[in-house]
C-alpha cells in the first residue's frame, strides 16, 4: 500500500505537468500561420488567404479582420466565415495574430508606443508589396478585444482605412487617444445577452477591466463623427435592431442582436456555456462587407 500511494501521487504530478503541455501543443497546431514578418524588432505572423476568385491584374481591396483575446487567426477565420465571402468577391483578407500567451491586442496604449498598431501599419506595407491592393479600399474589423483593437487602429491610422467594423467589441481605447482629422465610418454589432462584454458595460474577466455601456459607447461615437443625433432605421431581421445615425461626417450603422451573445452573427458558434448565443438572423460579415462597399478613402 506504502508503494501505491507514491506512484498515484506521481501519475497525479505527471497528468498535472503533462495537461497544460498538451493544451499548449494543441493550440500551437491550431494556430497555423502562412506569413511572418518583423515589426517594432519582433517577429509578427499573420493567416493570409488569397482566393482563387481574385483578379490579381486589377487593384483588390484588402479586409484585416482581428481575433478576440485567447483566440488566433485561424480561430478567427472560422468564427468569422470571411474566407467563403472573400471568394464570392474576390477580395484579400488577412488574419494577424496578437501577441502573448493567450494570444492579445493592446487597444489601449497611444498609437506612438503601441507595437500592435504599428505591426498592423507594417502588414499593410508588406501586402501591397506583394498584391495589387487598392489603397483606397482597406478595411479592419475584429471580434471582442479585436473589436476593440479594430476601433484603435482607426483612430491611429485613420488615413488608411476606409471604415472599420467591430463584433462585441471590448473598447478600451481613451478618447483623448483618438484625435482623427478624419472620421472614419463604422459599423458596430453588439449582442444585448452578451456575458463577457457586457451591453450594460461593467467589469469584465479576472481582471476586472472596466468596459463602457455600449448604447453610451455608440452615441459617443456618434458624436466623434459629427452626426446630428438623430437616427433612422435600418430594416432586418426579426429579433434585430438596426440604426443608421443621420447627417454625420462619417457614416456609422449600429445592429443590436437580441439574444445574442458574445459571438459573431450567422459565424460558427463559440461554445455557447462561454460565450452565450450565436444569432442566426444576421450574418454580420455579409452586412459589414456591403458597408465597407460604399466606402472608398478617395471618395470621401
Amino acid at each position: 500500500m506504502k508503494k501505491v500511494i507514491p506512484r498515484m501521487l506521481l501519475l497525479m504530478l505527471s497528468a498535472l505537468i503533462l495537461l497544460p503541455l498538451g493544451l499548449h501543443l494543441t493550440l500551437r497546431v491550431a494556430d497555423r500561420t502562412n506569413g511572418s514578418l518583423m515589426s517594432s524588432g519582433q517577429e509578427r505572423r499573420y493567416l493570409l488567404y488569397v482566393p482563387g476568385t481574385a483578379d490579381l491584374s486589377q487593384p483588390i481591396p484588402l479586409i484585416l479582420t482581428l481575433h478576440g483575446f485567447a483566440q488566433w487567426p485561424a480561430n478567427q477565420a472560422d468564427v468569422s466565415q470571411w474566407n467563403a465571402l472573400a471568394d464570392a468577391r474576390g477580395f484579400l483578407v488577412v488574419y494577424p495574430a496578437g501577441t502573448g500567451f493567450p494570444k492579445r491586442w493592446d487597444a489601449a496604449s497611444p498609437a506612438a508606443e503601441n507595437e500592435d498598431i504599428v505591426f498592423l501599419s507594417d502588414l499593410i506595407d508588406s501586402l501591397s508589396r506583394e498584391y495589387p491592393i487598392d489603397p483606397n479600399m482597406i478595411y479592419i474589423n475584429g471580434l471582442s478585444n479585436g473589436g476593440g483593437m479594430s476601433f484603435a487602429f482607426s483612430c491611429a491610422f485613420f488615413e488608411r482605412v476606409a471604415a472599420f467594423g467591430s463584433v462585441a467589441g471590448a473598447y478600451v481605447t481613451p478618447w483623448q487617444n483618438c484625435e482623427q482629422k478624419r472620421q472614419v465610418p463604422a459599423v458596430i454589432f453588439h449582442g444585448d445577452a452578451d456575458p463577457i462584454v457586457p451591453f450594460t458595460g461593467g467589469q469584465s474577466g479576472r481582471n476586472k477591466l472596466l468596459l463602457p455601456d455600449i448604447e453610451t459607447w455608440v452615441r459617443q461615437l456618434a458624436e466623434h463623427n459629427a452626426c446630428s443625433g438623430s437616427t433612422a432605421e435600418i430594416p432586418t431581421a426579426e429579433g434585430v435592431r438596426g440604426e443608421r445615425f443621420e447627417n454625420c461626417a462619417a457614416d456609422l450603422d449600429y445592429y443590436i442582436v437580441a439574444g445574442g451573445g458574445h459571438t459573431w452573427p450567422d459565424g460558427n458558434p463559440l461554445p455557447k456555456w462561454i460565450t452565450g448565443k450565436t444569432s442566426d438572423q444576421l450574418d454580420a460579415s455579409t452586412v459589414m462587407w456591403e458597408f465597407f462597399q460604399a466606402h472608398s478613402l478617395n471618395t470621401e
